[in-house]
């Protein structure tokens, strides 16, 4: 008999009266194995006789039988799927249950308290509100599917990162390509990772391979007493948290900026001030800084009345809801139970102050303090709040870093975001929004668009960083950098024969958004 398996409670009378007739009253315990549990009760799998004949035989002869099999099946998929998700009690009265909403992206149940559930597909955006009433019917088979596709992906990441595989000829391959992933987290530093063939390599894992590596590669693990297998849990919930359908805000983006953030905590000035703590939080903020991102902008939210533009005031709506996000899947985890409630709530809090920073529409203030600290020359890594201060840039660095890349790498990303942006520009031809900046696929090109991204964000920053930490690595990101502009710029001439051009749509955005720096020579 299994030792996995529980006790079935049937009724003994009932249960002798065959499968057809017996009654469950109960299922305990995590998994169960129905061959071991009809050991336990013969007469409630056999077709009514069970002197000695084969009852395996009969429940699969009987269709009383296979329906028994059926529906043991159907209630310990529910009981699974119960069990994922603890429940967190409130009273109603609570003035922090908005909050808790908001973090755990908790539904009420009643006037006793919340559950938590997260949705694959939160913040959701409803496109039916344009319609009228007669068309806003969902299918509920459609939803059912949904419900079951993410059931079954959680189950297949489960099992992988718990080191349960199911034998079949393609192990052999698996193991294969697992080892080719771990020969690329041997250069993890190095700025040409292809994050794209480590995600392929780690079947769409990269996020929680890379992740994990770092919090050992970085002595994490053991100087927080850390357990293993509640930070696993925690990068798969975030991993599956960020939208697969989004071309760009991703999981493989956020492993790309992990990747690229691990890269600046190496550089000299940062090793050898940085505490442990100030890596923790650099590694978590970079893996979570676009959780659960809904594919648009901050403006479309906005100008759709969406729930979270109104709950943040119109104010860092997407980056306020990635912190609160990520900070729900940090309790949900228990990952750090163990600290005092004090250093939980600084985490929190200084996590929240790394994330918010990559807002794109305060990189005029991020970048005028940056270089008036520079001009002082008053920064002192010794301080806590400085080095906070850098790690916040850093990050915002490692957020837009992308241009910064080789150019196989670059130009896919250019790609994937302009996809993007003229995803949104589609929705919003389609229910005459007014079309964004940028997301018009009919006036829009790749290259205007990259061209005036680095002329206006990207030098502006990087040029900066150089000056904090000249280092080989600002050389060689400046330099394909450079590259990368000409690249596009040829690419612009072949397209409109104009050279020198850069997009106007860029010149004409308001300043607040898009600042309007000189061009680095």
């Amino acid at each position: 008999m299994s030792s996995s398996c529980k006790t079935f409670l049937l009724s003994p009378a009932l249960a002798a009266r065959g499968a057809g007739q017996s009654t469950l009253q109960g299922l305990s315990g995590d998994s169960c194995c129905l061959p071991c549990a009809s050991l336990l009760c013969p007469a409630a799998f056999s077709t009514g006789s069970h002197r000695g004949g084969d009852y395996a035989s009969g429940i699969w002869g009987d269709p009383m039988g296979i329906a028994l099999i059926w529906c043991l099946a159907l209630i310990l998929i529910k009981w699974i799927t119960s069990k994922r998700r603890g429940a967190i009690s409130y009273d109603s009265s609570d003035q922090t249950a908005l909050y808790i909403r908001m973090l755990g992206d908790v539904r009420v149940r009643s006037r006793a308290g919340f559950e938590t559930e997260r949705r694959g597909s939160h913040p959701y955006i409803d496109f039916r509100i344009f319609h009228s009433n007669s068309e806003i019917e969902v299918s509920v088979s459609a939803r059912n599917v949904r419900r079951l596709l993410s059931f079954q992906r959680y189950l297949r990441s489960s099992r992988f990162f718990r080191g349960i595989t199911v034998p079949n000829s393609s192990n052999i391959l698996d193991d294969d390509y697992n080892g080719q992933a771990k020969c690329m987290l041997e250069k993890v530093g190095n700025w040409n990772f292809d994050i794209f063939l480590f995600d392929r390599l780690t079947n769409g894992n990269s996020l929680v391979s890379l992740t994990f590596h770092l919090f050992n590669l970085h002595g994490l693990i053991e100087h927080f007493q850390l357990d293993t297998m509640k930070l696993r849990r925690f990068l798969v919930m975030v991993q599956e948290d960020y939208h697969s359908q989004n071309p760009y805000h991703n999981a493989v983006h956020a492993a790309d900026v992990t990747q690229a953030m691990h890269c600046y905590l190496k550089e000299p000035k940062l090793s050898k001030s940085l505490t442990p703590w100030d890596v923790l939080l650099s590694l978590i903020a970079a893996a979570t800084h676009d959780l659960d991102h809904p594919g648009v902008n901050q403006p479309f939210l906005i100008k759709t009345n969406h729930y979270l533009a109104t709950l943040y005031k119109n104010t860092s709506v997407l980056e306020n809801h990635h912190w609160r996000s990520a900070v729900g899947l940090l309790r949900e985890s228990g990952l750090f139970a163990h600290m005092s409630l004090e250093n939980r709530q600084l985490m929190e809090s200084q996590i929240g102050d790394l994330i918010l920073a990559t807002d794109i529409s305060q990189q005029n203030e991020y970048l005028s303090m940056f270089r008036s600290h520079l001009d002082r020359g008053d920064l002192c890594l010794e301080n806590a709040n400085h080095r906070h201060f850098i790690l916040q840039m850093a990050l915002k660095c490692a957020d837009i870093c992308n241009p910064c890349r080789t150019w196989e790498l670059s130009k896919q990303w250019s790609e994937k975001v302009t996809e993007e942006f003229f995803h949104q520009g589609d929705i919003e031809k389609k229910y005459h929004l007014g079309v964004s900046p940028l997301c018009d696929r009919q006036t829009e090109t790749i290259a205007n668009i990259q061209i005036g991204f680095m002329t206006y964000l990207v030098e502006p920053l990087f040029g900066e960083w150089a000056r904090f930490s000249n280092t080989r690595l600002s050389q060689t990101m400046l330099g394909h950098l450079g590259l990368n502009k000409a690249s596009w710029k040829g690419v612009q001439r072949e397209q409109l024969g104009s050279g020198d051009d850069v997009d106007a749509t860029f010149e004409e955005m308001d300043s607040d958004i898009l600042p309007q720096e000189p061009r680095l020579s």
